[in-house]
């Protein structure tokens, strides 16, 4: 599986803030990364071109420079909303550009708190990029995001470490911890308490070298490609087992997978094994609030799992996905309809219905990668025959799956 892209993101991000020399092992070489790593550059930062295994120099906390250009960062909302928080405490104003997808994403929602610390955004239409950030010695916040968002937290959380100032976050439920897990590596002082999460001013940040490991947003297609198969299994090694992650795992397991973890051990903070997943006979499911956080992501996956399996499945709660690459709910419901599945849109979620028919057609993923891997996986799964137009667009995350997928299937 390819490495992390959350993990990625961090490490080239607090690696150039650190003081010295971080290596990187297993990074993802994917556009989202490569749009971070193309941000970091053009603020000054020594990012080499990304490779297994490669170096960050980092010159501290304030390091960066006023960028010469529009901070360019593609289709990822990773790179926007964390460097968002950087800049922001650094005394310089930027200009934060994006490609038509990531510009009509909502940016307000980490505006607000780096505003009311001290910096000062402005938008040149509605809530979205572009955007420029007026960056500033910041004051300490403690800010409830009312809703769960590792973007919005991070954010926080760096424009915090960055002024060197103390910040609390609380969240409605716990979101993924990847940069307080990283922080601690580095020598920072983050406490997790639940759903609330505090971070101390640090002079500096100690470099450290950081093993990617395999993503389990990923891993999670081919789990559900095993699950959905008529024989044989599947091993996936050293992915991450981080517990605000696997919510995928646990959804599935509900559903009746036969789904199994080995090699268990701890790696940079973040637990990693490797999965095991076999054919399975699935039943119906029900994904309410409490549980979106962990699988926002692989909601889309869940739902063709659901229509290639034959069973009823519903989703509320996950009103976030329709400010994701595209609205997500949309999508996938008139893309499971357009192949014949039966599947309603919700206010804040889906349902699909039990169908016993095959499953043929053409769908559009408006090209978000994760809509487009998803329709992948049930083809490919059911023997289905399901066209995927635009299938490029996975680049974002896995630029090799659709060659992954057919080495696995053959």
């Amino acid at each position: 599986m390819p490495g992390d892209k959350s993990i990625s993101h961090r490490a080239l991000i607090l690696g150039a803030l650190a003081d010295g020399l971080s290596r990187v092992r297993g990074i993802l070489d994917a556009e989202d990364v490569r749009s971070t790593a193309g941000v970091l550059r053009a603020l000054g930062a020594e990012i080499p071109e990304l490779s297994s295994n490669m170096s960050v120099t980092g010159h501290g906390l304030r390091g960066l420079r006023t960028p010469k250009a529009a901070l360019d960062c593609g289709n990822s909302g990773t790179t926007t909303r964390l460097m968002a928080g950087v800049v922001a405490a650094h005394p310089f104003s930027a200009r934060f550009t994006g490609d038509p997808s990531l510009s009509k994403r909502p940016m307000k929602r980490v505006a607000e708190p780096l505003s009311y610390m001290g910096a000062r955004f402005q938008f040149e239409r509605g809530d979205g990029l572009p955007m420029t950030i007026t960056g500033s010695d910041l004051r300490s916040v403690d800010w409830d995001t009312r809703s769960a968002s590792a973007q919005v937290k991070s954010a926080i959380l760096l424009a915090g470490l960055v002024s060197q100032v103390e910040v609390r976050v609380t969240e409605r439920s716990p979101s993924r911890d990847h940069t307080e897990r990283m922080l601690r590596s580095m020598g920072v002082d983050v406490e997790n308490d639940g759903n609330q999460v505090c971070l101390r001013p640090a002079s500096h940040l100690t470099p450290v070298d950081v093993d990617v490991p395999a993503d389990p947003s990923s891993a999670a297609f081919f789990v559900a490609l095993a699950v959905l198969a008529n024989k044989g299994e599947l091993e996936l090694e050293d992915v991450c087992l981080n517990p605000t992650r696997t919510g995928f795992l646990r959804a599935m397991e509900q559903m009746g997978a036969n789904i199994s973890v080995r090699d268990r051990s701890t790696s940079g903070g973040e637990e990693i094994g490797t999965l095991v997943a076999r054919p399975s006979a699935l039943k119906n499911l029900q994904i309410s609030e409490r549980d979106v956080p962990s699988l926002i992501d692989e909601l889309p996956l869940l739902a063709c799992v659901a229509a290639g399996a034959g069973v009823e499945l519903e989703i509320t709660g996950a009103a976030e996905l329709r400010v994701k690459e595209s609205d997500r709910i949309s999508t996938v419901v008139q893309n499971l309809r357009s192949v014949g599945a039966s599947a309603e849109e919700l206010p804040d979620g889906l349902r699909v219905r039990r169908v016993a028919r095959a499953l043929s057609g053409t769908i559009d993923p408006r090209a978000d990668h994760r809509i487009a891997m998803a329709f992948g996986i049930l083809s490919a799964a059911t023997g289905n025959q399901i066209t995927v137009l635009n299938p490029e667009c996975v680049a974002v995350s896995y630029p090799s799956f659709w060659k992954d997928l057919r080495r696995v299937v053959a």
